[in-house]
């Protein structure tokens, strides 16, 4: 039976990374600016710099990026116990939003702006954990009504900072960010976000077994030898750091850190270390799938969250409704 659950796992695994590359293809080819084989394969300058720049470095970061927000997701769910936690709904993107509104506020640079939504985002973590330390009871929902007080306050700075911007400049740059696009992206400006990404993604997955021994008793976890709080710290800090690595490139994108999960959990009926993968995989086709609908679904192209939120808010809306069913049974 474990064998034929391990081996279901890897055929979708490798289902999820052919989705993948079918989606970056067609990612590759979706934009304003018609590209031909033609003429890339006869080295059109004009046509390989629109490739490079803009296509590849797009395509790579929606891929990275949905697979980073799918693992982090899963990451999250995992460590606190609870299938509502995500870097949405515990306000982790939300303190990255704020922070990174400060930085386009005050500071100069995407890298400074991308340190900015960082300490947002390991602000906003670092409160919901004192705050759901609070609770003595260990409800697995404390940590939820912890995000939700977290967001609010997330959100009550960020609409004073854009009291204070510029009309004309910083206000429209922070409600473009808000909105998640990876319009923004070029291939000058993805490469130490990318980098930090796929270093905390290097450091997570070796990491998977003890991850997932988190989500169990804890008693049992220190007989089987894992130092529980540093790992926990350890396993948050860099989720936090990948989500805001993302975020910070592409705005606020919502909902994929939840779906990605539960529907890799949905498909393998179980949460072993191989669903972490599986997560990162549907998070990559989930956030490539919604920004080729981004460009070509309208003449001007849309936010991607609009996408990814059309698909969350009913997922979410499920969810609930299957936990209410669970606890009158």
């Amino acid at each position: 039976m474990m064998g034929g659950k391990s081996g279901k796992t890897r055929l979708l695994c490798l289902a999820g990374a052919v989705a993948m590359a079918a989606l970056a293809a067609a990612s590759l080819s979706v934009g304003k600016y018609p590209l031909s084989l033609r003429e890339l394969a006869d080295g059109n300058e004009l046509q390989w710099r629109v490739f490079w720049t803009l296509r590849a470095s797009r395509t790579c970061v929606g891929a990275v990026g949905g697979f980073a927000l799918g693992a982090a997701g899963f990451v999250y769910q995992t460590v606190f116990r609870n299938p509502l936690a995500s870097p949405d709904i515990i306000g982790v993107s939300s303190g990255a939003s704020a922070g990174a509104a400060a930085g386009i506020l005050f500071l100069s640079g995407v890298a400074a702006v991308t340190a900015s939504s960082f300490a947002g985002a390991v602000l906003a973590v670092a409160v919901v954990l004192g705050l759901s330390a609070l609770d003595k009871s260990g409800s697995k929902n404390t940590i939820v009504l912890s995000g939700i007080a977290v967001h609010s306050l997330a959100q009550t700075g960020l609409m004073c900072l854009k009291l204070t911007a510029d009309p004309e400049k910083q206000l429209a740059s922070i409600e473009y960010w808000i909105m998640g696009s990876l319009n923004g992206v070029t291939g000058y400006s993805i490469g130490g976000n990318l980098l930090l990404c796929a270093l905390c993604l290097a450091a997570l997955f070796p990491l998977h077994r003890q991850i997932i021994l988190l989500s169990g008793d804890e008693g049992e976890a220190r007989m089987l030898g894992v130092s529980v709080g540093r790992l926990r710290l350890f396993v948050l800090l860099a989720a936090t750091l990948t989500v805001s690595s993302v975020v910070s490139l592409t705005g606020l994108i919502s909902f994929i850190g939840l779906l990605a999960p539960h529907g890799a959990r949905l498909l393998t009926k179980d949460n072993r270390p191989g669903t972490m993968l599986l997560s990162g995989l549907l998070g990559g086709v989930l956030l490539m799938a919604a920004d080729i609908l981004a460009r070509s679904a309208a003449p001007t192209e849309l936010p991607v969250s609009i996408f990814t939120s059309l698909l969350g808010a009913p997922f979410l809306i499920f969810l609930i409704h299957r936990q209410a069913r669970k606890n009158l049974k």
